[in-house]
């Protein structure tokens, strides 16, 4: 007799090594996590400034945004090593509050954003995820290597031509380097070998002192001077549903593309209640709010293997000490090394197993179609969100399109019975895609005075078959033919009992 033991045990489903504890008793581990934490905080800061300025507001609320939600997410989210700070995404959405009313207004926004994504995940937003086919997954995933790639040719136009070898000799060290050692992450060293070459040789090329003036002082609380009306509810609850959306959104796809990853499960629920705390406080200390970076997730995970909570954590304190601190030695970090290193990760992000040849081939021509379809609306409209809605609206549409042909309709003649008799039987699931047709499957005015419908491998999902089922007996009842429907499972006989005759068929 063999033991029976279940796949996985729900204790230890959530349970992702190492651990912080685990990380502390390794000098070797714990050294990965703190330089890979050093690595996204340098990146952090050009990104964050950039937010700001598309957001409408000084760079300080972007970068003190960063630097409170990685240091909140790291205690309050539900996956380890995924950075959360200020992003494009939640900037392009609640950039117009800040140009038509004001700081307050905009402060305002972002907690109402926030508590709303605290509300979503009491209410099991997360488990959401599920739904989200592995096709737009892909699509999700080339779409944003291609959106960290072109987010780059900003740095890449009209700068001075010593860019370019910089970027080539970066690129060079990240690639090389881990074939020799993995102790100290590749980025960082990129970071700091150009940094050098452009002091010691004066180089005259973009820095991060060039994208606007970092912070002289820590964050201070905010409390936004608005008054509490309906009226300020109207302008600010849109603007507010829709960071709180898209926000979830890239954080619960980005935390599953982390799973995948490194081969572990999160909780998505926690992740979500995470961020929504994450985005209260950043708005209390008058931080911009965010979601998580997904181009810093990868640098954080990928390019230098952190695995931690450790790495999150001090992504947003190393931030605050560059800017506080060790300002004016950022200020002199050539862009062209975060160019690579960015560039370093789209190409790592990308799923090149996906647009193989051969894997093409394989692949069913409506998933290829939902993925391509991710893509090209993701890249089209910036926005992570749009994309990936539309993607899963693809894929419904020709899912329902697929399983609306494996319905049929066999008619036999019963010729033993003792009165005249069709038997119609009924294979497949029955939904509103698949029983529009089932009408034109019968032989009405042909068929003989008793009918039986035999539902016995079938099932009905939805009003619209019940409704397609009535106005079959409609038909037949004034035709003056028996109609009898048999066979139905139980889910099925409630569902009919319940509607039949009350959707206005055949009138």
């Amino acid at each position: 007799m063999t033991d029976v033991i279940p796949v996985q045990d729900p204790k230890t489903r959530y349970r992702i090594e190492p651990t912080v504890m685990q990380a502390f008793r390794s000098p070797r581990i714990l050294t990965r996590e703190v330089l890979a934490g050093l690595v996204v905080a340098i990146a952090l800061i050009p990104e964050a400034i950039a937010f700001s300025i598309i957001a409408g507001v000084d760079p300080r609320v972007g970068l003190f945004s960063s630097f409170v939600m990685a240091v909140a997410i790291s205690f309050l989210g539900g996956r380890p090593a995924m950075i959360t700070a200020a992003t494009g995404a939640i900037a392009l959405v609640i950039a117009p509050v800040a140009r038509e009313y004001g700081m307050d207004y905009f402060i305002a926004t972002v907690l109402l954003g926030g508590l709303i994504q605290v509300v979503l995940a009491v209410l099991g937003v997360a488990k959401l995820m599920r739904f989200i086919p592995r096709s737009v997954m892909v699509g999700f995933v080339n779409a944003l290597a291609i959106l960290i790639f072109i987010s780059q040719f900003p740095q890449l136009i009209g700068v001075p031509w010593l860019v370019y070898p910089l970027v080539v000799v970066g690129l060079l060290i990240m690639y090389l380097m881990p074939r020799f050692t993995k102790v100290i992450p590749a980025p960082l060293v990129a970071i700091v070998l150009l940094t050098a070459a452009a002091v010691v040789f004066t180089l005259n090329v973009p820095t991060v002192g060039d994208q606007g003036d970092l912070p002289q002082s820590l964050p201070e609380l905010f409390i936004p001077n608005v008054p509490l009306t309906l009226e300020t509810l109207g302008i600010i609850a849109p603007y507010a549903a829709a960071m709180a959306i898209v926000g979830l959104l890239e954080s619960l796809m980005t935390a599953k593309l982390v799973d995948e990853i490194t081969d572990t499960h999160s909780r998505k629920t926690r992740e979500a209640f995470g961020q929504g705390a994450a985005n209260i406080l950043s708005g209390v200390f008058g931080g911009m709010g965010g979601c998580a970076m997904i181009g810093q997730t990868m640098i954080n995970v990928k390019a230098s293997g952190a695995r931690t909570r450790i790495s999150t954590f001090l992504a947003g304190v190393f931030l605050l000490i560059l800017v506080l601190v060790l300002g004016d030695v950022v200020a002199v970090i050539p862009m062209a090394a975060l160019v690579a290193v960015m560039i370093v990760v789209s190409v790592a992000t990308f799923d090149w197993h996906s647009v193989r040849l051969s894997t093409l081939k394989r692949m069913p021509k409506s998933e290829t179609a939902v993925m391509l379809i991710t893509v090209l609306i993701t890249v089209c409209t910036h926005n992570l969100a749009i994309g990936v809605g539309a993607g899963v609206l693809a894929a419904m549409v020709l899912f329902a399109r697929r399983v609306a042909h494996f319905v049929t309709v066999t008619r036999r003649i019963d010729k033993e019975a003792d009165v005249p008799t069709v038997r119609y039987s009924v294979d497949g699931e029955l939904f509103f895609a698949s029983s529009n047709d089932l009408t034109t499957q019968f032989e009405y005015t042909h068929d003989p005075d008793r009918v039986i419908i035999d539902m016995s491998q079938s099932h009905i999902w939805d009003a619209s078959t019940v409704a397609a089922l009535d106005a079959i007996v409609t038909k037949y009842e004034h035709l003056q033919k028996d109609v009898i429907l048999e066979g139905m499972n139980d889910a099925t006989t409630k569902l009919h009992g319940r509607l039949t005759g009350g959707l206005g068929a055949g009138h």
